[in-house]
């Protein structure tokens, strides 16, 4: 499949300091993290959530948002769509486990969702 040139236009995001930005944590820090989140699991070595919305537009308003957060943020999580309800998985890949941009995307996620709602 032949790829298409970008015509994305690149924003600067403000980035964690680099040391922590990828720093793998430990499960008991991954689980001290995560009580300041409403609604996120730990699930296979990353966190998830499932949002619900009024219909499928308020779905994907809020996917497209996530996207551009995600994009500033240059970390992306896993989107699946049904309808009117999302479930996004955050994880960082490179670490093998979750860091701290994971948390600070799903914070910002639910700021995003609570604004469609």
């Amino acid at each position: 499949m032949r790829k298409r040139p970008s015509s994305r236009r690149v924003t600067k995001a403000t980035p964690l300091p680099e040391a922590d930005a990828a720093r793998r944590l430990s499960a008991r820090e991954a689980r001290s993290r995560l009580q300041g989140l409403g609604g996120w699991t730990l699930k296979g070595g990353g966190i998830r959530k499932a949002y619900e919305f009024g219909d499928f537009l308020a779905a994907m308003r809020f996917v497209n948002r996530v996207a551009s957060a995600a994009e500033r943020a240059c970390h992306h999580p896993d989107i699946d769509i049904r309808w009117n309800r999302v479930l996004l998985t955050l994880t960082t890949h490179d670490a093998g486990g979750l860091t701290s941009r994971d948390f600070a995307l799903a914070g910002s996620c639910d700021r995003l969702a609570a604004a469609i709602s």
